[in-house]
């Protein structure tokens, strides 16, 4: 890593106003002086620091001017990397992008790897890996609360709890380890009471972590939303309705929808992966057939059930059958089409009546309940983005889940009258899984799997 210069769009292909190449290492800016020409002809080591420098980017081999661009240098340690680091601000498009790529490479630079100068800050020391994974967090953002979430994870707020968790771990192994090399200076018993003290506290402190998890998560994948019903109960409406355009085709035949429908819409800063579905019913048409098998399939995989009945048709077969297949589901009932005469009743089924939400989707009522509905099943009482340190990585729960269970294990040996050797094991396990959440005791192996799922050139 040390001998490599790499380089990389820093800006996603397509027509836009300015195309951004960043390069990387020691030889960046030896590098792109050979291509830029800046106006007053000074050599970019000899231009300000951190400074945009007018100028035009030239084909070595024949002098050809590529394009007019505005060149930055930022020399190491203060820049993202901790590396020297060029920035080429050229016009938007493939073209120049591409160009300037090729020219940069055939002077000795290298093309990045996905990730990689995010990997190089994570490496050379400027954050820790849980910063790091924020970035791509920070990247793919659904709503402003998820990027928030994201940004205290960036600026460190969950790393100064782990790190918080591990000195105590680290100052427990000091005074194990004391005691087994001089025990005439102490007493084993009152070592293990005191640690037993501090191990309950640490247990407390990493569960209610796990517990933020679930605000985090939600923030960040989204709740996958299944709509559900039989035909014509207004199941695309509803669809189109939440995402503000005509998404799903709507018309009176039964039937319509063949096939799942998915999109993400952002409700009251929730984000919701919605799913429409065919209509439940038995039909001989082989296309919906499998189209309702598909709908019914879904049904597993689902954090959140719409199911939509027509108050205006009694309950039926098909509504019974959807009733039965979510009854273990977190389900939102909504009885659409209540502009018309009610004749559905709900006989046997009074949770389900209690628990109605009547709306005319055709004259938008009452669909804003659905929105405290959702807020009520999954944010009710759950944690403060502003003011909580919040996990919303699924790695780092398992890690989290992990370290409780070896801190449980400090307890339980302790207890059990175990020897401190013995204590001393389960104590070095919860700081490996801890460790590995901000990249102290991580693998390379995983490290390569972490950083390929970034965008090239972040």
């Amino acid at each position: 890593m040390d001998m490599d210069t790499i380089v990389a769009a820093a800006t996603s292909p397509g027509m836009a106003g300015i195309g951004i190449v960043r390069v990387s290492g020691k030889q960046a800016i030896p590098i792109v002086s050979k291509i830029f020409k800046s106006k007053n002809g000074k050599e970019l080591s000899k231009l300000p620091n951190r400074k945009l420098n007018f100028g035009w980017i030239k084909d070595p081999l024949d002098q050809k001017l590529i394009d007019e661009v505005l060149t930055v240098a930022m020399k190491a340690p203060h820049t993202y990397t901790r590396e020297d680091v060029v920035e080429i601000n050229c016009h938007g498009g493939i073209i120049s992008v591409e160009k300037i790529l090729k020219i940069l490479v055939s002077q000795g630079a290298r093309l990045a790897d996905r990730g990689e100068f995010t990997k190089r800050a994570f490496l050379n020391g400027r954050i820790d890996l849980s910063q790091a994974e924020a970035v791509m967090d920070l990247v793919s953002a659904k709503t402003k609360k998820g990027f928030e979430v994201s940004f205290h994870q960036l600026e460190g707020r969950l790393s100064q709890e782990i790190n918080a968790i591990r000195t105590q771990l680290m100052e427990m192994t000091a005074q194990i380890e004391v005691n087994i090399d001089f025990p005439e200076y102490d007493e084993e018993q009152m070592t293990l009471e005191t640690i037993a003290d501090i191990s309950r506290e640490i247990e407390k402190k990493i569960h209610r972590l796990i517990q933020s998890s679930e605000t985090g998560l939600i923030y960040k994948e989204g709740i996958k939303t299944l709509i559900l019903g039989k035909p014509n109960v207004g199941k695309s409406s509803l669809m189109n309705y939440l995402l503000n355009e005509n998404r799903a085709i709507v018309t009176e035949i039964p039937g319509t929808t063949r096939d799942t429908i998915e999109a993400f819409i952002n409700l009251a800063g929730i984000p919701l992966k919605l799913i429409d579905t065919a209509g439940i019913r038995n039909t001989e048409d082989l296309v919906e057939k499998m189209g309702v098998e598909k709908a019914l399939q879904k049904i597993d995989e689902a954090d959140l059930v719409l199911m939509v009945m027509d108050g205006s048709r009694e309950l039926e077969e098909e509504d019974r059958m959807v009733l039965e297949k979510t009854k273990d589901k977190t389900v939102i009932y909504l009885l659409n089409k209540t502009d018309l005469e009610e004749k559905i009743t709900f006989e046997g089924l009074e949770k389900v009546e209690k628990e109605l939400i009547r709306i005319a989707i055709i004259n938008n009522e009452g669909l804003e309940r659905i929105e405290k509905r959702v807020k009520e099943e999954f944010l009710s009482g759950k944690m403060s983005v502003e003011n909580d340190v919040i996990v919303s990585n699924l790695r780092h729960k398992e890690l989290l889940k992990q370290a409780k269970n070896s801190i449980q294990a400090v307890i339980e040996s302790i207890e059990n009258g175990l020897t401190l050797e013995c204590v001393e094991v389960d104590i070095m396990d919860t700081l490996t899984y801890l460790g590995e959440i901000t990249g102290e005791s991580v693998k390379d192996d995983l490290l390569d799997k972490i950083f390929s799922d970034f965008c090239i050139g972040k």
